[in-house]
Parts: structure tokens; sequence; C-alpha cells
């Protein structure tokens, strides 16, 4: 199986984002309360912590993968909220570990949706994840990328659909 490179929100977007969000709505920076702790941050991929300065914004993920690379995802181009830090000093950035997937939880329901060159839906897949978490999302994007087709892949929480993080098709050297 395939270790995978588990992306965050790029650090050019969450400058932006900071900003103006993607759906065109002023950052509305808050402090994280007991309330928050826990939900997913996508600048760095770790949980909030009370006390931290956070946003909630509309990030297009896809969108922006797009402009980098071209694609014309048409109607599959969407939206949705993220949690990032609300300002540069407050974010260490991602510091991937290369034991386990961010927001692992065992018994979490994820959804793996996967797009082609184009940036169109080229299938997907339901996973809840088992106590050994890290070996499923292994397995699960290594049939993702089983399909030529796939170039990347968006990792999503079932329950609010929100993007978690996103992984890209290896390049092979």
């Amino acid at each position: 199986m395939t270790r995978y490179d588990a992306q965050p929100i790029a650090a050019t977007a969450h400058k932006e984002l900071r900003t103006t969000d993607d759906a065109g709505r002023p950052c509305v920076p808050y402090t994280a309360t007991e309330a928050d702790a826990g939900s997913p941050l996508r600048c760095c991929l770790r949980p909030i912590e009370p006390g931290e300065r956070i946003a909630l914004v509309s990030y297009a993920p896809l969108r922006r993968w797009a402009a980098a690379t071209g694609a014309q995802p048409g109607a599959y181009d969407e939206q949705g909220p993220v949690f990032l830090h609300a300002t540069p000093q407050a974010c260490p950035g991602h510091v991937p570990d290369p034991d386990r997937y961010p927001f692992d939880r065992p018994g979490a329901l994820r959804t793996l949706r996967r797009y082609d060159t184009r940036g169109h839906i080229a299938g997907g897949r339901l996973l809840e994840l088992p106590a050994d978490a890290t070996t499923a999302l292994d397995a699960a994007l290594d049939e993702a990328f089983a399909d030529p087709e796939v170039a990347l892949v968006h990792v999503r929480a079932v329950e609010y659909g929100c993007l978690h993080f996103t992984v890209e098709r290896p390049r092979t050297r």
C-alpha cells in the first residue's frame, strides 16, 4: 500500500480566504470556544483548540485546483464551509504525520470523491474508518488511484459534507 500526502489549503488560498472567502464574503475572525474545540482546521490539518483566532469561510477547493491545472469542472465546482486560522501568525502550517492521516478518528464516516483531469467526478467511495484508519485510508486511496483517470481525491466528512483534505495523484519517479 502507498502512503499518500494529505494536502491542506494552499498558503496562497489561505491568505486570500483571510480577506474574502470563495463566496465573496469578508472573513469574520473570532476566538474559538469549547464548542469549536476539535473541529478540523484546513490550513494546518489539526483540531481547533479553544482560544485560537479562527474563521469559518466558504472554500471552493476544486475551483482553485482547476485554476492551477486548467481543468474545467463546470457544474462540479462547489464551495463549502471550512475552518482556518484567522491570522498568519496563528498557523504553524501542516506538519505531516507519516504514521497517520489527519482527522482519522475510528468510527467516523468519510467519503472519498474522485475527480479526473477535467475536474469532473470520476466516482467515489463511502468509508467508515475502522480501528486501523490509516490502513483503510491507504487502501481506499490505492483503489481510487488504480483508475488511471483519477487525478485528485477529496476526503470529506459525511455528516457535514465538508472537505477534510485533498490528495493528488502521486507523480511517478
